[in-house]
């Protein structure tokens, strides 16, 4: 990479920072015992998304995956006017994701399930895609919490087509240079019972889901 193409990327300005939370059906994923996914899966994108929406400096977008205009349109009542809700490909949802974010020099994608998040992990992202043509935010169980990928996406990420279930050993393998993939300080993602017992019940935020746990 040329410094003038290292410099402009560095010059990324407010309006060039995109994230957009990615919202999977309720359909074999996790929930809570005794408690309905599909309200599940609402209560942790709505969280997820007022996490990112309260962002300094970003456009936030939410996109679902594979869904229908009906599902599109619920995820929407979700979130503030204005607010891009679309449906992605659910064979390469977080590349349809960062593609129809709109014009960006940078995207982060987000996965719904990170009600907690500190935004400070995802100014982070975007700090290290200044040089590197991806960068994550590992989950404790292995896989993604968050992707953001510089655009244009570079074809070796667009080669692999990442998803928040793809290993870090297969990026790392695959990268064309060294610091072409950034790796963050990791987070968890609620996917087990065990991952609950993570929430911090003294911060604020996440209020969607503290209501879905608190019902009996």
């Amino acid at each position: 990479m040329s410094s003038s193409d290292q410099d402009e990327r560095a010059a990324v300005t407010a309006s060039d920072r995109r994230v957009v939370v990615l919202v999977v059906p309720a359909l074999g994923t996790w929930a809570p015992p005794g408690r309905d996914p599909e309200a599940w899966r609402l209560a942790l994108a709505e969280d997820t998304y007022e996490v990112l929406a309260a962002l300094d400096r970003v456009d936030v977008a939410v996109a679902v995956v594979g869904g229908s205009e009906s599902t599109v349109s619920e995820v929407g009542d979700l979130t503030w006017p204005g607010t891009p809700v679309y449906a992605v490909d659910p064979n390469r949802p977080v590349l349809d994701a960062v593609e129809l974010a709109g014009p960006a020099a940078a995207v982060v994608a987000v996965s719904h399930d990170v009600p907690d998040l500190p935004g400070l992990l995802i100014g982070k992202l975007f700090r290290a895609l200044s040089t590197a043509d991806i960068a994550v935010t590992p989950a404790e169980d292995g896989s993604l919490a968050a992707i953001g990928v510089n655009r244009p996406t570079a074809d070796w990420v667009a080669a692999v087509a990442p998803t928040f279930d793809t290993a870090l050993s297969e990026l790392e393998s695959r990268k064309p240079r060294r610091h072409a993939v950034a790796i963050g300080p990791g987070w968890h993602r609620l996917r087990s019972a065990g991952d609950i017992a993570r929430l911090d019940p003294g911060l604020e935020g996440w209020d969607a889901t503290r209501s879905i746990l608190r019902r009996s």
